[in-house]
């Protein structure tokens, strides 16, 4: 499909976004297709992420599903021509359409705010791959997850040969990656692939728990550079390379305004009131940190 002429969270079909105490939650809400992917909700969730970078009100982002299932795949209701055009109706500069599901990896890559996956039921395909760049992922006892792509004739996609050896290993990627089975939860705690499981009624209270434990007295200027330097640090072939990110970093935000009232309050033992806001602080740090084009 063409992308719509405009989209607002009025007009979302196929996600809903719901803003609550900070805490913005991104619903996957096709649950009658068990929240299967599509073209409409790659643009949902994409115009729905640049809102809640927009918005300071917005601390952290939660993911998760409507219904039973998180999300059950790619929607196979093309059959056999689901995959033939290529992954999306973006073209890149080599003639090749971009995946529609790694357009959506990498724009969750580059959250200015952190993300969290509560996934409460079936994780398949691209339902599995668009999670792997969350900062954490907590599942449901009732969560499944599939890496099938071998069992659909098929290769990973959603940038998922890059993010998930770094998560697991290469070992686990590729044991995953090659059976193409259907896991448990408790299998995928164990590969390290979520941080926790719960009973399903707990799993959002717990990550909306963990939001707040995350941002509520953490400069949302910090933890949004924090976010970007250890995610392109998981690229670099030398820690030096860390090194001078943490230098420019320390020198920039160590004059900031947020600085001085983290040092204030904990002399004054009193909770922090960071005055520095994401939508116009962040820029002023690795601003030579342009993205790839996408060829």
């Amino acid at each position: 499909m063409a992308a719509p002429e405009s989209l607002d969270p009025s007009t979302y079909e196929h996600i809903e976004l719901d803003v609550d105490d900070g805490i913005a939650t991104i619903w996957l809400n096709r649950p009658e297709k068990m929240n299967a992917f599509t073209e409409r909700m790659r643009y949902e969730i994409l115009d729905a992420l640049d809102r809640t970078d927009a918005d300071d009100a917005v601390r952290a982002v939660i993911f998760s599903g409507r219904g039973r299932a998180y999300c059950a795949g790619a929607d196979l209701s093309s059959g056999e021509g689901t995959f033939s055009r290529g992954g999306s109706d973006i073209m890149g500069a080599n003639g090749v359409p971009r995946d529609g599901g790694g357009t959506v990896s990498l724009r969750i890559f580059q959250s200015l705010k952190p993300v969290i996956g509560a996934i409460n039921g079936a994780a398949v395909g691209v339902g599995v791959t668009m999670t792997l760049p969350m900062d954490i992922r907590l599942a449901s006892t009732a969560s499944k997850f599939g890496f099938v792509f071998s069992r659909r004739g098929i290769v990973p996609e959603a940038a998922s040969s890059w993010f998930l050896p770094r998560l697991v290993g290469i070992s686990r990627a590729m044991e995953w990656v090659s059976c193409g089975e259907v896991f448990s939860a408790d299998e995928a705690l164990d590969g390290g692939l979520v941080r926790a499981v719960y009973d399903p009624d707990e799993l959002m209270p717990a990550a909306r728990a963990l939001a707040k434990r995350m941002t509520e007295n953490s400069s949302a200027v910090s933890i949004a550079v924090a976010r970007k330097m250890m995610w392109r640090m998981l690229g670099a072939d030398h820690p030096m390379e860390a090194h001078k990110v943490d230098s420019r970093g320390i020198l920039e935000r160590g004059r900031s305004n947020d600085v001085k009232e983290g040092i204030n309050s904990f002399f004054e033992k009193r909770a922090p009131q960071f005055p520095d806001r994401v939508s116009d602080g962040l820029g002023t740090i690795f601003s030579d940190w342009t993205d790839p084009t996408y060829d």
